[in-house]
């Protein structure tokens, strides 16, 4: 008789009970677990329950502290994401190291010879800008940016940057940052 009033109660009130479980958990799925749960351990001690005043009550409350339980077990763990990149994305580590080394070869520039680089491929400047901003001419501005790439060059064979990468300064690359 204790098994087929359950059955009756799951049959009745599981419906209620499974939108119970998602006002509590708003993923579907562990909503669901949940209320799987709670009713097998409602079934192992079905003849106490249904004694009680109102078993449905009851039923609830054990879904609550299972949540409770649940969520205190598992609030720190890592959630995947639901929704993943459909195409991966670079590996950019190198170029990381590329800017961090090239930024330190440049650091390394005589102050006018740096500071005409990096208006130039940092800034944007034109040489008009960049001579009015040094106070040159735009010829000494394009004679201490010709040096600088020879600097840089000669540089960077002693560190860990090989000569091409000296040409993303000159292309654009912003990689002075």
């Amino acid at each position: 008789m204790t098994e087929q009033s359950f059955s009756d109660f799951v049959v009745a009130r599981g419906h209620e009970l499974t939108r119970f479980a998602h006002l509590l958990s708003p993923n579907r799925a562990e909503a669901e677990d949940l209320v799987q749960d709670t009713l097998a351990s409602a079934y192992a001690s079905w003849r106490r329950i249904e004694r009680a005043h109102s078993p449905e009550a009851y039923v609830r409350r054990m879904m609550v502290n299972r949540h409770i339980s649940l969520w205190r077990r598992h609030r720190n763990r890592v959630e995947p994401r639901h929704l993943l990149p459909e195409v991966p994305t670079a590996d950019t580590t190198g170029r990381a190291d590329v800017s961090d080394a090239l930024l330190r070869l440049v650091r390394d520039l005589p102050p006018k010879q740096r500071a005409a680089v990096v208006l130039r491929y940092y800034a944007d400047y034109p040489d008009r800008d960049i001579a009015e901003a040094l106070g040159c001419s735009q010829a000494t501005v394009r004679s201490q940016i010709s040096r600088a790439l020879t600097s840089l060059r000669d540089l960077a064979e002693h560190a860990d940057v090989v000569p091409e990468d000296i040409s993303l300064i000159k292309h654009g690359e912003r990689t002075l940052q």
